[in-house]
């Protein structure tokens, strides 16, 4: 992991002699890195806001006439390697988890957080099917897999620390989602911490679920968002706002629960079956899942998070979340689509204001 850092931080180094965009030049390309692996040809996307937007193709229809071609990237190495490309002048937009993003920002990464996009993502850990383990307590000194630095470690030790524990309590594995659940079928780990995928392993009957954030506090859940660079925001803002505007459009309707049917078969097809995606997001309006608000609870997560990182020795300073929040992109979408009040605001406990 220090060694992971240590390769981030040159990277973060390295960007800040990349070169600047012209102020006056119109780009040939926006290109956006989506944190997950590809899955088909063309790759399907799924879980969030920008997923609609890429499935619909409204990006591509919104700069057709202006000649600015839109490019999709998907990184299998989740968000670590999303900031890497980003890190080095590859990307302007970004889909990511609030872990990777924190700890680049920290690092000396200039973005812009501009949109919720896929928040409170839900955490599941899941055990051998014939596991004798019955609680998370129960995990200590055993052998558990996590994606260190992605959206779900911070949940993972927010859920530990409720119950007595620590990652130094473990005997943690760092392996991505896909070997997780191969060494979790071999037995090789005594348990894992992910998202949906384990729900496929279960539906396969090769492990169990012992935890789910889907009954419990938004405060153990996963969250992402979309971020702009901060180069490519001072020499477009008018595009950022039109990106923006597309993405609000796409969360819209995806919010609308008359498309929830064919959002979440369209979803299925990313990798994670249809009846898993039925089972997540079960009594939970998408209107929950695909809210761009970066209200008092997402706030708050993110502020927690910039406080965790450094308590982990992951990053040495704090974040200023409120400073780095551009709101006003969001604020203009929202104004002129009419939709001020569509989404449900959460306090920092996870109730609805």
């Amino acid at each position: 992991m220090a060694t992971a850092l240590a390769a981030l931080l040159g990277l973060l180094l390295a960007s800040l002699a990349a070169p600047a965009y012209a102020q006056a030049a119109k780009p040939t390309a926006i290109r956006i890195g989506f944190s997950a692996a590809p899955v088909g040809q063309p790759p399907v996307s799924s879980g969030n806001a920008v997923a609609i937007a890429h499935w619909k193709g409204w990006l591509e229809e919104e700069f057709k006439a202006d000649g600015i071609a839109v490019e999709w990237y998907f990184f299998r190495g989740a968000g670590p390697a999303v900031n890497e490309s980003l890190a080095t002048g590859q990307l302007d937009f970004a889909a990511q988890g609030d872990l990777p993003a924190v700890v680049a920002r920290a690092g000396g990464l200039k973005t812009r957080l501009l949109l919720a996009s896929g928040a409170r993502n839900n955490l599941y850990v899941a055990v051998p099917p014939d596991s004798a383990l019955a609680s998370i307590a129960e995990l200590r000194g055993k052998r558990v897999a996590l994606f260190k630095g992605t959206s779900g470690q911070l949940p993972t030790n927010r859920l530990l620390a409720r119950h007595g524990l620590a990652e130094k309590d473990l005997k943690a594995i760092n392996l991505d989602y896909a070997a997780m659940q191969a060494a979790l079928a071999t037995r090789d780990i005594d348990a894992a911490f992910g998202g949906m995928e384990l729900l496929k392993l279960r539906d396969a009957g090769a492990a169990k679920i012992l935890y789910s954030s889907r009954d419990d506090s938004p405060v153990f859940t996963r969250q992402n968002h979309v971020l702009v660079t901060e180069a490519f925001e001072q020499a477009h803002p008018e595009i950022v706002q039109r990106v923006v505007n597309v993405i609000v459009r796409a969360a819209r309707w995806g919010s609308d629960e008359s498309h929830r049917e064919e959002v979440l078969q369209q979803w299925g097809k990313g990798g994670t079956p249809y009846a898993a995606w039925r089972e997540d997001l079960l009594g939970q309006p998408l209107k929950v899942r695909l809210s761009p608000l970066f209200d008092p609870l997402l706030v708050g997560l993110y502020q927690d998070a910039s406080k965790q990182l450094v308590q982990f020795r992951l990053t040495r300073r704090e974040v200023d979340v409120g400073r780095w929040i551009e709101r006003k992109y969001l604020d203009r979408a929202l104004r002129e689509q009419g939709l001020q009040h569509y989404w449900p605001t959460l306090d920092a406990q996870g109730r609805q204001i």
